[in-house]
């Protein structure tokens, strides 16, 4: 089964963490990485891998943008 979600990216944080927000199928995510040669879309991958316990996911759209579509299976 595929989902679809919104996400927001907030580079840079002290912590990782990724929260819910108002809107259904949108969340906010606090990476640590900076944002330079894909090491934050890297870890936003891993994070929300590791939130949904899913097998994968993948960057939709928005590679270069703080909100990205994710595709996650699992």
């Amino acid at each position: 089964m595929t989902k679809i979600i919104m996400v927001k990216v907030k580079p840079g944080s002290k912590e990782e963490k990724l929260l819910k927000a108002q809107e259904p199928g949108c969340y906010i995510a606090y990476i640590q990485e900076k944002p330079e040669k894909g090491k934050a879309n890297m870890a936003l991958l891993k994070l929300i891998k590791r939130e949904f316990r899913c097998k994968a996911v993948r960057i939709k759209s928005g590679f270069n943008a703080r909100e990205k579509i994710i595709e996650i299976e699992s």
